[in-house]
């Protein structure tokens, strides 16, 4: 017969344990802000590239440009996050003229 006051073994909801594993990959999945320039800009396909101040390379895509992509141009100074949690690579969101 059960006892329906404790908790068995197995049953119920396991307690999560923090590592320093968990804890690393929160700190991977925050966004950063930082500061670029529109390095390439594929209109007609709604994306482009970015390059932050730290010198490595970000995909933008339209959807992550607050205000209009039509209005961007290669060269143009932007400020932006940066999400490394992304599958194929940093990339960055809420993309603003700076």
């Amino acid at each position: 017969m059960l006892d329906r006051g404790r908790s068995q073994p197995g049953h119920g909801t396991p307690r999560k344990r923090s590592s320093a594993g968990d804890i690393f990959a929160k700190e991977l999945a925050t966004d950063v802000a930082q500061n670029g320039t529109i390095k390439r800009l594929v209109m007609d396909r709604g994306f482009g590239f970015l390059s932050g101040e730290d010198g490595k390379e970000y995909f933008f895509h339209r959807s992550s440009v607050e205000g209009s992509f039509e209005g961007l141009q290669e060269g143009q100074k932007v400020s932006f996050d940066v999400e490394a949690s992304a599958p194929k690579g940093p990339r960055a969101s809420r993309v603003r003229v700076a």
